[in-house]
């Protein structure tokens, strides 16, 4: 991975937010493999000329295999302010995910409980007693070939919130086998995409929308 391969969406003194590509892991894992925030601190290191350890705060995840918006910190202030943000539910997170069963409306709410089993990195849907809540809202966008593009508003931010939710509703994301896909996309990809992120700026308190370019690696985003 070299630094070319980064795409970055917004850039200031205090943060910094790349579009991650399916397959780029935002932090250290058990794979030992090179991480997305590897990837940005070497960015930073050369573009701003930096002598020693540059400071990178992770404030939030994205599977693996899921593409999109990623919101790194450059200052200890603006990760604890993030992370504030995060906490208090403050940020509008939008995803669009191309599923293979039509949902049963057009647009509606999914309201669970989860619980995820460690051992597997897999969640489940629970009741109430067992599991925490999670909220999304989904809106049918458009009818494509053999799938459906579906707009996706997060409300909670639980482990594999989205594949699970929309595997209960029999609508998998394509490619996703891991929650019931018929099968997996030749780059063990999902299309899953962290969309567009909106929020108040935690240094500047100005409003801040960013917006992710689905991959062009896959065809099928193509067809949007």
């Amino acid at each position: 991975m070299n630094n070319t391969s980064l795409e970055i969406l917004f850039e200031d003194n205090h943060l910094i937010i790349v579009n991650k590509k399916s397959g780029e892991i935002v932090q250290g894992d058990k794979t030992g493999d090179p991480t997305l925030a590897e990837n940005v601190k070497k960015y930073i290191k050369k573009k701003y000329n930096k002598k020693g350890d540059v400071f990178l705060g992770i404030i939030h995840r994205l599977d693996r295999p899921t593409s999109g918006i990623i919101v790194y910190a450059k200052t200890s202030k603006a990760l604890s302010r993030m992370n504030e943000l995060f906490r208090n539910n403050k940020i509008k997170k939008k995803y669009w995910a191309i599923i293979e069963n039509k949902p049963p409306q057009e647009e509606g709410k999914l309201e669970n409980y989860l619980i995820k089993n460690q051992k597997q990195n897999k969640s489940y849907v629970v009741e109430k007693s067992k599991g925490k809540l999670a909220i999304l809202f989904y809106k049918l966008i458009k009818k494509l070939k053999n799938y459906y593009l579906v707009e996706i508003n997060l409300q909670t931010g639980r482990h594999h919130q989205i594949r699970t939710q929309l595997s209960k509703i029999k609508c998998c994301i394509k490619g996703d086998v891991k929650y019931g896909a018929k099968r997996s996309n030749k780059d063990m990809s999902i299309n899953l995409h962290a969309r567009s992120m909106q929020f108040t700026h935690p240094v500047k308190k100005i409003e801040l929308t960013v917006t992710a370019k689905t991959p062009n690696s896959d065809k099928i985003w193509k067809a949007i």
